[in-house]
């Protein structure tokens, strides 16, 4: 009996070659890309991104959808950064900070979550109003303009910190990946989230409450996307009304070119990884390679179009083998 390269644990990692054409592909370009400096760079970026992407790949495995992950990480980096400066103990700031930001972020899940999985409403057009909701809330909360004076022990934790020479985003980034993948593949919560998104007839007969995984799902999905934009907007010094701005299309992008799919049932930790790695490379070379933003965004959604079309090629081909 052959064996099937999807069958191989490591299949994944094929998703890691064009990345690093791409990688070296720019570095004959821009001989900038491939600079030390622009290495740990993009692995920092990478590990923001790959928090972003884990969220937004938890709903897709229900076969749901999280327009509003750019917005809400824009909102609660306003409120959260708000709270930051308004509390006079730098200690108790940090403190202030990220219960503020990752609570507001798991309200806003919750309400993604219980219009979806309790009322049954669109995934699409749920987030697409939150979406809205949040831009509106965000643009309005300080009149549009960023929300600075961080205090340096914010930058001193969150971003400049290191463990064994590695940067502390990265170590974050790790620990939250790890906690994450445990949950997806050793707990009951997390697997049945597969068989929901897989076959949700055959997980309702099998005694899983659907509606209120489902609902977790949109949860955590909020929660770890706004605890990645309060370290990104630490990175940055200020709460930004716009910081989340592309999310939703990149995290889409970088969960469906790691692996997933939109229908449900299939992605993980390390799928999110590697998406998340190659849309941060494409990113890092276009810009320095000077190609304008609007192309950017053209590349990402025709390479979303070309993984849906591959995907939908290898299952056309599963069906009829």
């Amino acid at each position: 009996m052959p064996i099937r390269l999807r069958s191989l644990p490591l299949a994944p990692l094929l998703t890691a070659i064009p990345a690093f054409v791409v990688l070296f592909g720019f570095g004959m370009v821009a001989p900038d890309v491939l600079t030390t400096g622009n290495l740990w760079n993009i692995a920092t970026q990478t590990s923001y991104l790959a928090i972003f992407t884990l969220g937004q790949t938890i709903v897709l495995l229900t076969a749901g959808l999280d327009l509003s992950i750019g917005m809400a990480v824009s909102y609660t980096s306003v409120v959260a950064a708000l709270a930051l400066v308004n509390v006079a103990a730098p200690g108790l700031a940090i403190l202030a900070y990220l219960a503020a930001g990752v609570g507001l972020g798991l309200v806003i899940g919750a309400v993604n979550g219980f219009f979806v999985a309790i009322v049954g409403i669109n995934p699409f057009i749920v987030t697409l109003g939150t979406y809205n909701i949040l831009f509106a809330l965000s643009s309005t909360v300080t009149g549009g303009f960023p929300v600075s004076d961080f205090p340096p022990l914010t930058s001193q934790i969150l971003v400049d910190a290191s463990v064994l020479a590695i940067p502390i985003p990265i170590v974050i980034s790790a620990i939250v990946m790890a906690v994450v993948g445990f949950l997806l593949r050793r707990t009951v919560f997390g697997r049945s989230l597969y068989l929901i998104g897989s076959n949700p007839s055959m997980a309702t007969a099998a005694g899983i409450r659907v509606r209120l995984h489902t609902l977790g799902a949109y949860l955590l999905c909020s929660g770890l996307g706004t605890f990645g934009g309060l370290l990104l907007s630490a990175r940055a010094g200020s709460g930004e009304p716009n910081i989340g701005g592309s999310l939703a299309l990149q995290t889409v992008a970088a969960a469906v070119i790691g692996g997933a799919r939109l229908r449900g049932g299939k992605g993980g930790v390390l799928s999110a990884l590697l998406g998340a790695f190659f849309i941060t490379v494409l990113s890092n070379g276009m810009n320095l390679a000077r190609i304008d933003g609007y192309i950017q965004q053209l590349c990402i959604g025709a390479i979303i179009i070309l993984a849906l079309l591959a995907e939908q090629i290898s299952q056309n081909a599963e069906r009829s083998s």
